[in-house]
């Protein structure tokens, strides 16, 4: 049987894709690419009507550079059941600082929204608003190459990049936003900005202003700045965070967001510092200090600590969110009760990865790493991806297994803070046994390797080596649980290749 998940990710995805130009009424490559971006209940929506034909011509089509996909095989082991029609699905609108946005999906303040052309592409295809690149008065002069990642085969596992700000002239990037705002109204245009000092800070404040941005987010965490005293410097630093979102918000009258930097270990003092300053959301978090060593990314032969980002970050990203969401301060035991929204970032590739940020208290996302390695048009399976999950939790409560009332995109923000505990609070009177499926599994063997060498030897596999001389039955290459050893920890489960070890039902430990 085919791994479906496997092999959707040895797609290229092609830009004007063959495998689709070969077919008159299927869109095999838009269907691939649902399955890459966690999207296959809706596969079949390109295949409606196709036919064993259609999928052997774009398979024959297909460019690769060792062997085709196997779409034939592929799409036809996706469920294609018809859903609901597209008109049917739900709206993902809601408000961000009272700002409404026709979705969650944002573009980060990055390489992929440098000038008008980019947004606007953007925009038409999809994308909610933009954090534009951050503009400051400084001269910036970048260096070559300036990027690097670590790879799982041909994706990315995480991204390190040593870009820094705009390097359009600020009244050029001004003049870009007050443009962008006027042909796309309905589009939220957030300037991003870095001064050096108070009066920087605040001549850029009023410039985005006056260009009629929705709001400002104040740039305290790149953390490969060329000048000291500007971007994780400030971050770092809760007493600068403090007056220099004061500064600002004493002086524009439009939200005012400063964005955090993971450098530092405790994020909620900065946070709380902008807060009281009168910071209307909080955008978390910038990139990660790291360094790669290829020498393919060295400049002039030399290396760096520069910013990490993409699929790596993410789980990082989750608990700085997880901990503001959580402290109460920020979520209004003062100011008058007022809370402080939150934008998350951090390695989000599909509608789940915004999912969790948001079942965590974010109004909105913020996409960087992702678009740079796919490109804008990943925002289609984020918005259907997200529609779909809202209209099965919707079914859900009318069929009474879920008792929330999930309507809107503002039902989810927050719903999982509570199942979050300290480790001391944990259960830990209960284990689950790993539980595995014979008929999914290969006998290939690594969850006994694990389990053995990182584990509780809780695992037992029969090859030829334990067979006695001359014994004439065959191994069966059957892994089985040792249940007075497992003492629950899932490695196993993590290990296997195929998916053949799932949970068994929770019961009390043995005492």
């Amino acid at each position: 049987m085919i791994h479906i998940k496997e092999e959707a990710a040895r797609c290229l995805l092609c830009e004007d894709a063959p495998c689709t130009k070969v077919c008159k009424t299927i869109d095999p490559a838009r269907a691939i690419r649902a399955i890459r971006f966690d999207n296959e209940k809706n596969v079949w929506r390109w295949l409606e009507g196709c036919t064993d034909a259609d999928l052997e011509r774009a398979e024959q089509a297909c460019i690769h550079y060792d062997r085709p996909i196997r779409i034939k095989e592929l799409l036809r082991a996706v469920s294609c059941c018809p859903g609901k029609p597209k008109e049917a699905l739900p709206s993902l609108a809601i408000t961000f600082c009272g700002i409404p946005c026709e979705n969650p999906f944002f573009l980060a303040s990055s390489a992929v929204c440098t000038n008008y052309e980019m947004v606007a592409r953007a925009f038409e295809m999809g994308w909610a608003g933009v954090f534009y690149k951050t503009i400051c008065k400084q001269e910036i002069r970048e260096v070559s190459p300036r990027f690097d990642a670590v790879k799982n085969g041909a994706s990315f596992a995480g991204f390190r990049n040593m870009e820094q700000l705009s390097e359009n002239p600020y009244e050029v990037d001004f003049d870009i936003l007050r443009r962008l705002k006027q042909n796309y109204p309905t589009k939220v245009v957030v300037a991003s900005i870095m001064g050096q000092f108070e009066e920087e800070w605040i001549e850029l404040a009023k410039m985005a202003e006056d260009a009629g941005c929705d709001a400002v987010e104040l740039n305290f965490s790149c953390p490969q700045m060329r000048l000291t005293g500007m971007g994780s410097d400030v971050g770092q630093n809760a007493e600068l965070v403090t007056f220099y979102t004061a500064y600002v918000k004493r002086n524009v009258n439009i939200p005012v967001i400063p964005k955090m930097t993971p450098n530092i270990t405790q994020m909620n003092q900065p946070a709380m510092g902008s807060f009281f300053a009168g910071a209307d959301a909080i955008s978390a978090i910038n990139t990660i200090k790291s360094i790669t060593m290829s020498p393919l990314a060295a400049v002039s032969d030399k290396l760096t600590v520069s910013g990490y980002s993409g699929r790596a970050v993410k789980p990082i990203a989750l608990r700085y969110i997880y901990e503001m969401a959580s402290n109460p301060i920020l979520n209004g035991e003062s100011r008058k009760g007022k809370s402080v929204e939150l934008s998350g970032i951090g390695g989000i590739e599909t509608w789940r990865d915004a999912l969790e940020y948001i079942q965590l208290g974010c109004r909105n996302v913020q996409v960087c790493t992702a678009v740079m390695e796919y490109g804008y048009r990943i925002i289609d399976d984020l918005i259907l991806g997200m529609q779909t999950y809202l209209l099965e939790r919707q079914c859900e409560k009318e069929k009474g297994t879920d008792h929330r009332i999930i309507e809107h995109m503002e039902d989810i923000v927050g719903e999982q803070l509570s199942n979050i505990l300290l480790p001391s609070d944990l259960d830990r009177d209960t284990i689950v046994y790993p539980k595995i499926d014979q008929q999914k599994c290969i006998g290939c063997g690594r969850c006994y390797i694990s389990c053995r060498d990182g584990g509780h030897q809780a695992i037992s596999f029969d090859t030829c080596s334990d067979l006695p001389m001359g014994a004439q039955q065959s191994p069966t290459r059957s892994p089985r649980v040792i249940g007075t050893k497992c003492v629950g920890c899932h490695l196993c489960r993590l290990v296997c290749p195929t998916g053949a070890i799932g949970l068994a039902k929770r019961v009390s430990k043995r005492r």
